[in-house]
């Protein structure tokens, strides 16, 4: 008898030890839960100091939220310095070198057959000044896919020609953002799918 009384305790001592620790697991798993959870919280705000000297916090997007934005905006910001053109040499090199930072060696391979058909030149021999208006983006965040829908106006001394620029690309994401690349994206496999007139209007020179 007092042999199982014995084996009763020890089993009973064993079930609340073992009840104990699991218990104590328990606690430690929702402890690190909950702070890691107030953690990243507080990784999401920001402190401005006010005129009054008292800090005042302000909430940051995180950047899943605020990625597509960017997405548009380093695809505008990308076909903006490719498309707009000046009759100045130096101002057509210094668009095309920032438009290179934004995109793989699909933009380096069509500024290239642009350059080798004389485009560039005939800018610049035409006084013609390039500029270009963003219509629309349609963007697939799941497949990193883009499509630019946009107007390219040719202003010549003769005539003002007005064509349709429909592009499409990739996006990758970079591990880091530049100076030059502020947006950490990079465009591929970007290439021309329109680009058509649709108006030539004469001008009177006298």
């Amino acid at each position: 008898m007092i042999i199982k009384n014995i084996e009763a305790k020890v089993r009973l001592a064993t079930y609340v030890s073992a009840g104990a620790f699991i218990l104590a697991l328990l606690i430690v798993a929702m402890t690190l839960y909950f702070t890691s959870r107030e953690l990243q919280k507080a990784q999401r705000s920001v402190y401005i100091i006010g005129s009054s000297g008292i800090p005042v916090a302000a909430k940051r997007s995180s950047m899943e939220l605020n990625r597509p934005a960017e997405y548009r905006a380093h695809i505008a910001q990308f076909h903006s310095y490719f498309f707009t053109l000046a009759p100045d040499e130096k101002f057509i090199e210094s668009q095309m070198d920032k438009a290179m930072y934004l995109i793989d060696e699909s933009g380096a391979l069509q500024y290239n057959n642009l350059r080798e058909k004389g485009f560039f030149n005939s800018v610049l021999s035409s006084s013609s000044v390039l500029t270009l208006q963003t219509d629309s983006i349609v963007l697939d965040e799941k497949k990193h896919y883009f499509r630019f829908y946009g107007k390219q106006t040719i202003d010549r001394r003769s005539s003002t020609l007005v064509r349709s620029l429909v592009t499409e690309g990739y996006l990758r994401d970079l591990e880091l953002r530049t100076e030059n690349n502020a947006h950490g994206v990079l465009i591929t496999r970007w290439k021309t799918l329109e680009n058509n007139d649709l108006s030539h209007v004469q001008k009177n020179n006298f």
